[in-house]
């Protein structure tokens, strides 16, 4: 009989916030598996919880030499809980491998709903929120930052990016060059703690404020792009705008219907430009292989 791995979350900033079956499990699971076991010991001892189960660190450093450890554990039917400092385990936090292990071993995988950045940020922007994309945290070098931006620089669905306080000003102003000055953003910073902030406005007022600086777990939150109707887009960029999807993980199908949509062509359209391009490739390879085939003469 297999265990079950449990993901729960944790408040990220009012421990009032944390969700009543956290310490139920806090105080059944057989392993607890923490990000930081110096948090979770303030945590337990403010929900007045006494775990009785083993306490293991999980954390960036270690997570893929611990994750056999914990498989192994949940193989054998334990129940393993996986907590992170705020929010839901593997939202940018550890707990992807983990998760992706136990399904593999067909180990049970349910999770703990809690407070998440993500969600309160969008609902406390004032930005549109019926369609939105989690972007995590961007890269830390300028020019990988910028092209990363210019990936999403088109998509019209409300953006969200996780950042730290010392970079915030830079980010700002990269995603301003980016994605335009008068853009509208809000920087959330301290979500539910005492000093909560949410700073709001177009992206060429950010930076410069950010630039003062600014202390906390920061959350931006960034307005689509324009829609701006049908754009004049030559196949190669539609190829390339679904490869870039595709790459993010996305099926080929979905990728297409999305470029379709944000670019306001038909979904024919980008599918014939990537099965265009797919038979070039083709024939070129084909023509390669003849040419290393003859040899010299």
């Amino acid at each position: 009989m297999t265990g079950t791995l449990v993901l729960a979350g944790t408040p990220i900033g009012d421990v009032a916030d944390a969700p009543p079956r956290l310490a139920t499990e806090l105080a059944a699971a057989d392993v607890i598996a923490a990000e930081d076991t110096r948090r979770l010991r303030r945590l337990t001892q403010a929900l007045e919880v006494a775990p009785t189960g083993r306490v293991v660190s999980y954390f960036e450093g270690n997570e893929a030499a611990r994750t056999p450890e914990l498989a192994d554990a949940l193989a054998g039917g334990a129940r393993v809980l996986l907590v992170t400092d705020a929010g839901m385990p593997s939202v940018s936090d550890p707990g992807y491998r983990l998760v992706a292990a136990a399904v593999e071993r067909g180990i049970k995988v349910t999770a703990v709903p809690g407070p998440s950045a993500v969600l309160t940020a969008l609902a406390v922007s004032g930005l549109p929120v019926d369609r939105f994309c989690f972007e995590g945290f961007p890269p830390r070098k300028p020019g990988e930052r910028r092209s990363r931006l210019r990936e999403v620089a088109d998509e019209r669905r409300t953006l969200v990016y996780f950042e730290a306080p010392h970079r915030l000003d830079d980010t700002l102003a990269a995603m301003a060059e980016v994605f335009g000055a008068d853009r509208r953003a809000a920087v959330c910073r301290e979500l539910t703690k005492t000093y909560e902030e949410v700073k709001r406005g177009p992206l060429s007022e950010l930076a410069p404020w950010a630039a003062e600086g600014v202390r906390g777990e920061i959350t931006i939150v960034v307005e689509g792009a324009p829609d701006t109707g049908p754009q004049d887009l030559d196949p190669e960029e539609l190829v390339r705008r679904v490869q870039v999807r595709e790459d993010a993980g996305e099926r080929r199908k979905e990728a297409i219907a999305a470029v379709a949509a944000d670019a306001g062509l038909p979904k024919r359209e980008v599918f014939d430009a990537v099965v265009a391009a797919k038979n070039a490739a083709k024939a070129a390879d084909k023509g390669a292989e003849k040419g290393a085939g003859r040899g010299p003469a």
